[in-house]
């Protein structure tokens, strides 16, 4: 159980993060304009490498790249699942119109469903998440290139 406690924690700070950052571009009704959502994924990737820089930290020599991996996809994943859930509180009960603002950005006519929407977000969520733990476990990995002798 203790080893699940830090990527948890993680994953809660991140979500809140995503969520602060995506609640201050509607003050400015920028949330609705895709290319600050690219931001989004800066944000996660600080809080998956702080998450396992904490972990390999707190592990020493112990730290292995299976546990280091696991630490970041859970964080990853909480926050995800965390967002995905506020994006779809936000979207039917916060600003009904803002699947239809935000699908306005593309200029066509949609007939997209709030469950699919949801499920795009959490797949992008899910995918980030993967992509950025394999990238910083190649920096936090344990090299296996022998010194070279002089």
């Amino acid at each position: 159980m203790k080893k699940i406690i830090l990527p948890v924690r993680f994953g809660v700070a991140l979500s809140a993060s995503l969520i602060a950052y995506f609640l201050v571009l509607s003050l400015f009704n920028w949330h609705t304009n895709p290319f600050f959502s690219l931001f989004n994924g800066v944000i996660s990737a600080f809080g998956i490498y702080e998450a396992i820089k904490y972990y390999k930290l707190e592990q020493g020599d112990s730290f292995t790249y299976y546990n280091g991996f696991t630490v970041g996809v859970i964080t990853g994943f909480v926050a995800t699942l965390i967002f995905t859930i506020f994006f779809l509180f936000y979207a039917t009960e916060v600003n009904e119109n803002y699947l239809l603002e935000l699908l306005a950005v593309f200029k066509g006519d949609y007939n997209v469903h709030i469950g699919l929407v949801t499920f795009v977000v959490a797949i992008m969520g899910f995918a980030t998440t993967v992509v950025l733990t394999l990238t910083f476990m190649q920096i936090f990995k344990k090299s296996w290139n022998l010194p070279q002798k002089q």
